[in-house]
């Protein structure tokens, strides 16, 4: 009978104890600040576009030394809008830019646009392979002059004699990495960049052969950069073919 008690009171003694710690825990828990279960994030555009300066630049300057992520700063905030509007319609290829613009809203793809548009900053020659000058002459042909017996138009009449491009949606191809060129002309060849119709750099790039891609790639990025990287005014050339790509007769933005 006795054990029988002091287990009783051992018991009690127990339960007393412990209520007396939850009372404590209780007390000592109220009296912390409270700790958000996520941290806040900044609303602000530099917060936002973190996805896109991680691969292309703070400023969207690009990254030449990896050859394929382009250069965004300055480029007509109409062309730049499409592009993220055509990866986000399965009309450009590119999963982590697909997976990037896939819940964002018209507005805010154009803000991303408008912002990088206005950026200015220096260009930086990335890495171009050896080429003979047999090559070199050829890309430099296709750039000015084209190859009308094949129906291919001077990248200049439609980017520009500068080759810096043309408002409002004609991108600029002087300073691009000569990897991202010739990449981007085969992603129109086996129909994993395109927009929305007239694509008229798909017309073109599908009557290059293999040899003039490399060629006009090659001459681009070999090209010295004028000293007004400017896209020219609107109107100021006028394209051989109306391409919505290139901003001429039957864009719709």
């Amino acid at each position: 009978m006795r054990n029988r008690r002091s287990r009783l009171r051992a018991v009690r003694c127990l339960g007393s104890l412990l209520a007396l710690s939850l009372v404590g825990f209780v007390a000592m828990a109220a009296d912390q600040p409270s700790t958000p279960a996520h941290p806040a994030i900044p609303d602000t555009l530099q917060q936002r576009i973190i996805a896109c300066t991680t691969c292309h630049g703070v400023h969207g300057e690009g990254t030449p030394g990896s050859g394929y992520f382009p250069r965004l700063a300055g480029k007509p905030a109409a062309y730049l809008a499409r592009q993220m509007q055509d990866f986000q319609n399965g009309l450009r290829k590119y999963a982590p830019m697909e997976y990037t613009v896939r819940q964002l809203s018209p507005a805010y793809m154009q803000e991303i646009a408008e912002y990088f548009a206005t950026q200015q900053v220096p260009y930086s020659r990335s890495p171009l392979p050896p080429v003979p000058a047999t090559a070199l002459q050829r890309g430099e042909q296709l750039i000015s002059k084209g190859d009308p017996a094949r129906r291919i138009p001077a990248c200049a009449s439609c980017h520009g004699n500068q080759l810096t491009g043309v408002e409002p949606s004609t991108p600029g191809l002087v300073g691009l990495p000569y990897d991202y060129i010739s990449a981007q002309l085969g992603s129109w060849r086996t129909h994993t960049r395109a927009t929305l119709a007239p694509d008229c750099m798909a017309v073109v790039a599908n009557r290059l052969t293999d040899s003039d891609i490399t060629a006009v790639a090659a001459a681009l990025a070999s090209r010295q950069l004028p000293a007004d990287t400017h896209a020219q005014a609107a109107g100021s050339v006028t394209p051989p073919l109306p391409c919505g790509v290139l901003g001429a007769t039957g864009d719709t933005p």
